[in-house]
């Protein structure tokens, strides 16, 4: 039996003598007990602890524990740091509080008990039995440990703090925890106590990194800045070869309004690591705050043509100029651009590279470039729907039909749940003449709407015009109708919805109320003055219709405008003038199937 118990210690990580072990860090909190689940343990641990109380009681006038006992204590222990370790706490403590019953003054048993509270989340038990192992083992760092977890984690600051105190007193060898000490009294904010912690480790290990680091951020708190460029010094000084510390003084100089200090630690730098990115960063944002924009263009330039500057420190940058495009001063736009450029040239084949230069040159109006760039990005990482977005955004500006369809194709097969791209498909397939499959998109995108009126009205409007390509006048007109419920002001709805109207002859006193809304907004828009001079030809109001047109024809040369005035005047009895109008748009073209007839016999086809 006693060469079992022995194996699985091993087997559990255990180590004599005390089977102490070091906690892992932090525990992880543990999943919340539901309430019966935590009555159910509470009353579990409390007729545990008073059997065990009881048990110690008898103990107390019992002889000491026999062999077999001895080894019974031990297998309940090993189990129940078997199930402590499965997280199965309620068990665990079972096992372990059994164990304790027969061996109360075990320091091992206590410290795993305390542990075994602490993952479950009972901080008040986990805080005594800590205290209990470190009375039993006053010599032991790894129950000081968990027990200062424990009282940190109810916010227990002053004892924490005096738990790493003892041990530190208490354990030889253990002045590494005075780094601990300093940082418990440093969230406490109370700074005298962790500067004078800090001057032990420091007498106690020399000259060390984090030891000034920390000063540093108490000297800078208590508004001591004389002393923190101290400290600063004493790391330059211990290393004299080291960039970093000259540059962490430069920052600290530039960041309280020591502009000429900065510019002056920072050329030190450079004289060490002529090609540092970070050295150009802060020169540029001191010589920034000097009002001397062209030397800070420059240093930005240098940041960012060294390959040593990561990818998200030049996104970060980027993103912050990218906030002020498009900016009144193209120096500044061109800027921009530049330092895009560079950063796709140092990281070629890594997808936020060419994303943040798509942006950039989106904004500055560079919008094909923008697209091949986006393109780029994705060829590298296809998973934004971001950068999809923007492809589609800008073919559909660029009214570039072909790549509309292929690249929202694309799209779709990714994310085949987002409407926009649907939209953006079904608008294509219109374009390209194929309104049978427009519809078929757009009305499985339009069903993908949530929650968001404006884009429904922009897909009935979409659907209007693809219904009444397909002649579906009933679906069409109910399109447009739903879509003015959305916006009522929809110019493109009104306009193209009234001269769909007025080709039919159909409901021409809404066409001309809604064409007139129209034209009222927009008098001089040659495409809306001709549709509503084409519903009030319909409506025989050919005078109308003229004056209409001849003041669309002031800033147009549509063949299909100048075909309409020719229509207007044949129907007023100047065919002379009419017949000429129509030779001068078949010149022009875009007519319509009748122009040919209408030249040919000089009469009016409709």
């Amino acid at each position: 039996m006693r060469q079992v118990v022995l194996s699985l210690l091993v087997w559990v990580g255990l180590t004599a003598p005390g089977y102490a072990q070091a906690p892992s860090g932090a525990p992880e909190p543990p999943a919340k007990l539901s309430r019966r689940e935590q009555r159910v343990l509470e009353k579990e641990q409390h007729e545990l602890e008073k059997r065990v109380a009881e048990l110690r009681a008898k103990r107390a006038t019992m002889p000491g524990l026999s062999e077999r006992e001895k080894e019974q204590s031990e297998a309940l222990f090993v189990e129940g740091v078997k199930y402590v370790m499965l997280e199965d706490y309620p068990k665990g403590l079972e096992n372990l509080l059994k164990a304790y019953s027969m061996r109360p003054d075990n320091a091992a048993i206590n410290y795993k008990i305390a542990e075994a509270n602490l993952l479950s989340g009972n901080l008040r038990d986990a805080t005594n039995y800590a205290e209990a192992a470190t009375r039993l083992d006053p010599q032991n760092a790894y129950y000081y440990l968990l027990l200062a977890q424990a009282q940190a984690s109810q916010k227990q600051y002053d004892a924490a703090t005096k738990t790493y105190a003892t041990l530190i007193k208490q354990v030889p060898n253990s002045g590494s925890y005075l780094f601990n000490l300093a940082d418990l009294y440093l969230a406490q904010n109370h700074l005298p106590e962790a500067l004078t912690t800090l001057d032990q480790a420091e007498k106690e290990f020399g000259q060390v990194d984090e030891i000034s680091f920390k000063k540093q951020q108490i000297y800078l708190k208590q508004n001591k800045l004389d002393l923190a460029l101290a400290e600063g010094e004493k790391l330059i000084k211990a290393n004299p070869t080291e960039a970093r510390y000259v540059l962490a003084q430069a920052e600290m100089y530039a960041s309280n309004n020591r502009l000429p200090d900065a510019v002056r630690v920072t050329q030190q730098a450079l004289r060490l690591d002529p090609d540092n990115p970070q050295a150009h960063l802060i020169l540029s944002e001191v010589y920034r705050q000097q009002k001397l924009d062209t030397e800070a263009d420059q240093q930005l330039r240098q940041a960012f043509a060294s390959p040593a500057l990561d990818i998200d420190a030049r996104v970060r940058i980027l993103v912050g100029y990218i906030k002020q495009l498009p900016s009144p001063k193209e120096p500044t736009n061109q800027l921009v651009r530049d330092l895009a450029a560079a950063t796709v040239k140092s990281y070629p084949k890594d997808a936020k590279a060419y994303a943040i230069s798509g942006d950039v040159q989106t904004l500055t109006d560079h919008k094909k470039e923008a697209r091949n760039t986006y393109l780029q990005a994705l060829r590298y990482d296809n998973s934004k729907f971001q950068v999809w977005q923007q492809v589609v955004l800008i073919d559909a500006e660029l009214n570039q039909t072909d790549s509309l369809l292929v690249h929202s194709g694309r799209a779709l097969e990714l994310f085949p749940n987002q409407s926009s791209l649907w939209f953006y498909n079904g608008v294509a397939y219109v374009l390209k003449k194929q309104p049978q499959k427009g519809v078929k998109a757009l009305e499985h995108g339009r069903k993908l709407v949530v929650n968001n009126a404006p884009l429904l009205g922009q897909f009935d409007a979409q659907l209007g015009d693809a219904y009444h390509e397909l002649h579906e006048y009933e679906k069409s007109d109910a399109a447009y109708e739903s879509a003015l419920v959305s916006d009522p002001d929809n110019v493109q709805v009104l306009n193209n919805y009234s001269y769909f109207l007025s080709l039919r002859g159909e409901k021409l006193d809404k066409a001309k109320q809604m064409s007139g809304k129209v034209v009222k907004q927009f008098p001089d828009n040659d495409t809306y003055l001709d549709t509503y001079a084409w519903v009030l030809y319909k409506q025989k109001d050919y005078a109308g219709a003229k004056t209409a047109l001849e003041k669309a024809l002031q800033t147009s040369k549509d063949g299909s405008i100048i075909e309409h005035y020719g229509d207007v005047l044949f129907q007023l009895g100047e065919k002379d003038k009419a017949v000429v109008e129509w030779q001068r748009a078949h010149k022009i073209g875009g007519t319509s199937d009748l122009l040919e007839r209408k030249l040919k016999d000089h009469k009016l086809y409709e």
